[in-house]
This record gives structure tokens, sequence and C-alpha cells, in this order.
């Protein structure tokens, strides 16, 4: 090339690969060695060329770095990418290629350097037309050129799209009120899911190109914070719910049955309903309690015995095995309750309405007519579907403060008491293994204020708790009589310590804990079972069936025994149902053990001030001293590493010293210790 040649070239320098790069022009001012040239650009800049890197010679003239500027200037009129869509037209009919030379002569009539140059800047720019073969062009073919601009479409209403969507993201974030789009929907739910899973996460790359948009860290806590400043997420987001396959909307077709059943109940399947109207029935639940499924009768017979009623709700009274009710509620097998709310196994509107026993209206019912013997076995039995009239809605702490008082107008309260004495007395005959340990509730108020309630064995829970045992052995009691493949509860019987060494613990919640490590799961099968912990031989929980699908399958399979009709379930599909539930089930359990772990270590982040009595309830690892401890205003149980030598029964006061919910950490400090304690 000789001193003067304009030549274009693409510098790495500048990033990009290939034909990314800025292009820039230069021109030749001496060779370098065999192979390089050294070139001039318009700043004044010398750069040192490979030939490869030359991408473009204007011939047959020469320039100085000075005249640079004026060529583009000359250049830059004739850009205009929709001039090749003519040129193509016309070259593609005979399939003609074409060089810079030859389209600048189509297009401008003219093939000086300038518009030569013009014409190469929009073939080698042009995707959609042309492709380069050699120093020439070739047209596309049509339909390539077709669906390449289809692509381009494409392509250009993704990019609006972003951009749209970005635009969005900031006026949401700068505090402005908006309607999100349809199509923001992808990367909002990929933020989500980010947020959610973390690097576990399907199609994250949506979800890192809005965080790096934005500037934020591309992480998953990053994501939730994003979320939470775009208002689609409550600071406190549940993400136990959200790993998790529950579900927490109801199905619109589900919604439409359960609307018709209030419109228009179906017909009621149970042909004979036992009229028990004329009975006081006493409903007994926590004063939040809406799902309320079971009430409390006493009937006075004539020969001065009392015969117990236990009435349960008879949700079966408003479906049918195989319907959409009871599809879905097969498909969430318990109403889960969490600290912020409930998510129910049916629809609210039936589950708080009709098939609630609701004080002062007719209900439908399935009741358990007992009479127990003055040892507190049962005399005999007898199941009916019924219908009843709620007498009185009573909290725990009314019933025992009536209780407490003998209210002579209220004599059936003290005959349920009397009773449930007299049942648990025999049920510990029996072997039934009481474990005295404090419950807690956590409730979160819509305000975000959290309020720990503590309960403690009283007279109302003995009473009600008994009497939903009861219920239990006489549907387990017949269903073993008339060999019914049932959901039958059992719990093998347990290695416990000596007698002497449980003598040694401290009674109530340390001696408590140390029964309750030996324990075994309980399990659920289609065929008789003892349940060592309640002493009893046979065992069927039939009190919830709003609430625990197991309980509903009892229902169904009794009630259709009794009026002799075939059984819904064969002991096969029972037996395929109980897997089922007991694997959903334990999913939904574990979402709420987290949820109110979360939720404790968040009311004690914000009372970190309180100092809190605490005592010693086990060793977790004795050789690293660190140990489990209940906080016993809240009836939480913590992990603890201690700094000094301390015993189990022990009684410490300790406060907190960092707490962190979202990771699940935890340390306790000692008041009169200065050194921190080990987080749980």
């Amino acid at each position: 090339m000789d001193k003067g040649t304009l030549v274009e070239f693409r510098p790495s320098s500048e990033g990009g690969a290939g034909a990314t790069r800025p292009r820039r022009l230069a021109v030749v001012d001496r060779p370098e060695g065999k192979k390089l040239w050294v070139v001039i650009d318009e700043r004044g800049q010398a750069h040192t060329l490979h030939p490869r890197d030359i991408t473009y010679t204007v011939a047959n003239q020469t320039y100085k770095p000075s005249e640079i500027s004026a060529f583009l200037k000359e250049v830059q009129p004739y850009l205009d990418p929709d001039s090749l869509e003519v040129a193509w037209e016309l070259l593609i009919e005979d399939g003609e290629t074409v060089d810079p030379a030859g389209m600048a002569r189509l297009l401008f009539s003219d093939d000086s350097p300038p518009l030569q140059y013009a014409a190469h800047c929009l073939l080698s720019d042009d995707r959609l037309y042309f492709k380069q073969k050699g120093d020439r062009y070739e047209p596309r073919p049509a339909a390539q050129v077709k669906e390449l601009k289809h692509q381009l479409s494409v392509t250009l209403q993704r990019q609006q799209e972003w951009e749209g969507f970005l635009a969005r993201l900031r006026q949401v974030l700068a505090g402005e009120s908006l309607e999100w789009a349809a199509g923001d929907r992808p990367w909002l739910e990929a933020l989500e899911r980010f947020a959610t899973l973390g690097e576990e996460a399907s199609h994250r790359t949506p979800a890192l190109e809005v965080l790096s948009a934005l500037g934020r860290p591309e992480t998953p806590e990053e994501a939730f914070q994003l979320l939470v400043d775009l208002r689609l997420w409550h600071p406190h987001e549940n993400l136990f719910l959200r790993r998790s396959q529950i579900p927490i909307q109801f199905p619109s077709r589900v919604l439409e049955v359960a609307q018709r059943c209030l419109i228009d109940p179906p017909a009621d399947s149970s042909r004979d309903r036992l009229d028990l109207t004329h009975l006081k029935v006493y409903t007994i639940d926590d004063e939040s309690t809406r799902e309320i499924d079971d009430g409390l009768s006493v009937e006075f017979l004539p020969d001065g015995q009392h015969r117990i009623w236990v009435h349960i709700a008879d949700p079966s009274r408003w479906l049918t095995p195989g319907d959409a009710l009871d599809l879905e509620a097969r498909r969430r097998c318990i109403t889960l309750y969490l600290p912020t709310g409930m998510t129910p196994m049916f629809p609210p509107e039936l589950a708080t309405g009709p098939m609630s026993l609701v004080q002062g209206q007719l209900c439908h019912a399935f009741s358990f007519g007992v009479l127990v013997d003055a040892d507190g076995a049962i005399q005999s039995y007898e199941m009916h579907p019924t219908l009843i009239k709620p007498t009185y809605r009573l909290t725990y702490d009314d019933v025992d403060e009536m209780l407490q008082l003998g209210i002579q107008a209220e004599p059936e309260l003290e005959i349920l008491f009397q009773t449930a004495s007299q049942r648990q007395r025999w049920r510990m005959q029996q072997g039934a293994i009481s474990i005295q340990m404090p419950e807690s509730s956590i409730k979160v108020t819509e305000d975000d204020e959290i309020r720990i309630d503590v309960f403690e064995e009283s007279a109302s829970r003995i009473l009600v708790s008994e009497m939903m045992i009861l219920a239990g052995e006489v549907a387990g009691r017949y269903g073993e009589a008339h060999g019914l493949p049932l959901p039958f509860r059992g719990q093998e019987q347990p290695e416990l310590p000596p007698e002497e060494e449980l003598m040694l613990l401290p009674p109530g919640p340390v001696r408590g804990c140390a029964v309750r490590r030996c324990m075994k799961r309980s399990e659920m099968g289609v065929t008789p079972i003892r349940h060592a912990g309640l002493g009893l031989d046979v065992y069927v929980q039939v009190t919830s069936p709003i609430r625990r699908y197991a309980d509903l399958l009892a229902h169904f399979q009794i009630k259709a025994h009794l009026q002799g009709d075939p059984l819904p379930f064969s002991p096969e599909e029972m037996t395929e149902l109980l897997q089922g539930i007991g694997s959903t089930t334990y999913e939904m359990v574990q979402v709420e053990r987290q949820t109110n772990r979360y939720w404790s270590l968040e009311y004690l982040r914000r009372n970190a001030n309180e100092v809190w009595p605490a005592l010693v309830l086990r060793w977790l690892r004795e050789h690293e001293n660190f140990g489990l401890v209940l906080l016993e205003d809240l009836g939480l149980e913590m992990a603890m590493r201690f700094s000094r030598t301390v015993e189990v029964g022990d009684r410490l006061d300790v406060k907190v010293s960092y707490v962190d919910p979202r990771r699940d950490l935890i340390q306790f400090v000692e008041i009169d210790q200065a050194v921190p304690q080990a987080a749980s």
C-alpha cells in the first residue's frame, strides 16, 4: 500500500469481537517490518496493523489524516440501510453478486471513493438482504429474508418490551403507582424464582439481567429485596411456603362448585338424620377459630346415667367422593395453620359457613353417643348423621372460668369435665403416656404485630382433648368390629428410660422432654394398630373432617356402612390414599414448623433487649456444652451453647445477642456472662 492510502480497521483494544467492534479510518504512513503497517488516524494517533486487521481499503486515491473527517461527512448522507432493499429486489431476480463499487453505482449512480465506502458500510453491516462471499456480496433468498425480517421484528419487540419493563421498574422504585403490563410477568416470575430458590432456580438469566440493569448485586437476597422494594412481596414473605408444592389459591371451578352449594345445596345423602336439636350443644375453641368442627352435649337418661354426645361437623353433607370439592380437599390434605393466617382444605365460604357448627344455626353433624362406665371405659356407643343446633360458642378461658365458678345453670359442663377426667385416668391405666410440655401459639396481625400465647394444660383443654380421643376410640372400635378399611392411627410402644432414671429429672418440661425423645412417630394404616401414646388398642381420628382429609375418609366409610351402602374406598384404594396423605401432610407440617420458627426468631429480634427466664431441657452435644433451653415465658425451645458448666434442669436468665430470622440464626448470652453464646 502506498503512503496516504485510506484504510478501515476495527481496533481490538475497543472490545467486542469482529464486526461488533467500532469501525475506524486511518491513513497509511509506513511499513513496519515485513508484514505490519503503521497508520495514523484523524486524531494523529498511530496504530500498528496486520493486513488481516484491515477491513477495507479506499483505492486509487491518497489522503492526509486531517482529511478523514471531511471524508466521513461526505459518506454520512448515504448510510440509509433501507436503500439496500431496493438493490436486493433488483439483484435477487438474476441472483447476481455485487461489490461495493457496483453497489455504489446501483444505489447512487456514482462510484466515487466516498460513495463506494458508503456502499461497503451498508453491505458489511447488513444482516438481512446480503451475505458476504469473499470480496463480493450475494443477495439472500426471499424466504430467508422473510424469516430474518420476522426474527428482527421479534427481537425489536422484545427490546421494546424490555425497555418498557425497565422504565416501569424505575417508576415503581421511584414511588409511582402503575399497572404492570402482561409482558412483565416473565421477568417478575424469574425474580421470584431466583429469590425463592437461589442457585437452584431454573431460568435465572432474566432475573440476573434485571438486577444487572438496575446496578444491583446478582444475588437471591437482592432479588428478594427488589421484590419488596417493588411492593410485590412482603418484607416477611414466606419463602418456606413458596418453596413447597402447597396450593394457595382454589381453582375457579372449585370456587364455582362452592358457590352452587351455597345457593342451591345438594341433596342430603344421609337418609335418616337423627334430630338432636333438643340437646344443649357447646362448641369450645380458641377465640380466633373459624372452622368450628366439634361440639359437645350431655343427654340425661331416665335411669340417671348420662350419655355423652360428641358432635362432629359433617362436610360429607356437601360433597361426594370423587367430586371437585373432594378432589381438591384430597390434594390439600389438611388445613395449613400459619402465624399469618390459614390455608384451608375447603373454600372458606363453605368451611366457615354451612360445614361448621355455627352457634344458633341448624347444622348437619355426625354424632357419637357414648355411655362411659365408672372407670372411664366405653360401656356402649352409637353413631348417627344428625341435626343439631349449637347453643353456646365458648373459648377455653370461658369454660375454665365456668368450671371454676361451678355455674349451676350449666351442669353439663361439669359432667363433661368429670367424664373427661375419668377417661384420662382410665387411659393412663391402659398405658397412655403423658408428656407435660408447654405449647405456644404464634399469631401475626395485619399490622405485623406478633403475639405469642403459651398454653398450659387446663381443665377445658383436657375436657376437649379427651372427648375427641373418645370419639376416635369409638370410630376405631366400630371399624375393627366390622372389618372396615379406615385410616387407623397407631404408635409403637416407646422404650422409656427406667422409672428411677426419670424420677431423677425435674418434673414438668424437663421430664416431658426426656419422654418425648423416646416416642415413635405415629403411623396410619387400613388395619387396627395399638396407639401406645394414647393407651388405646384401636383409634381413628374423626374429629376434624373440615381440616384433615384422613378424618373425612373415615366419615365417608363409616357413614356408608351405617346406611348399608357400598364402601366408597376399597382397602387398596384407602392404602394408596393414605400414602399420598402422609407425604403431603409431612411437607405441610415442615412448612408450618419452619414458618413458626421464623416468626419466633423475628419476635426475639424485635425484643432483643428483653431478659428471658430459660430452663435447660437436655443436651444436644454435651461435649460441646451445647444444649436445648425452654424460654418459659414464650414456650419456645431454642438451642444454646453455654459458656459455663450447667446441668439439665438449671434455670438461667438469657438475652438475645444476635438473631437473623431469614438465615435461621440466633445467639444467646446469659445476662451475667460477657461471652456471647453460639448460634443455634
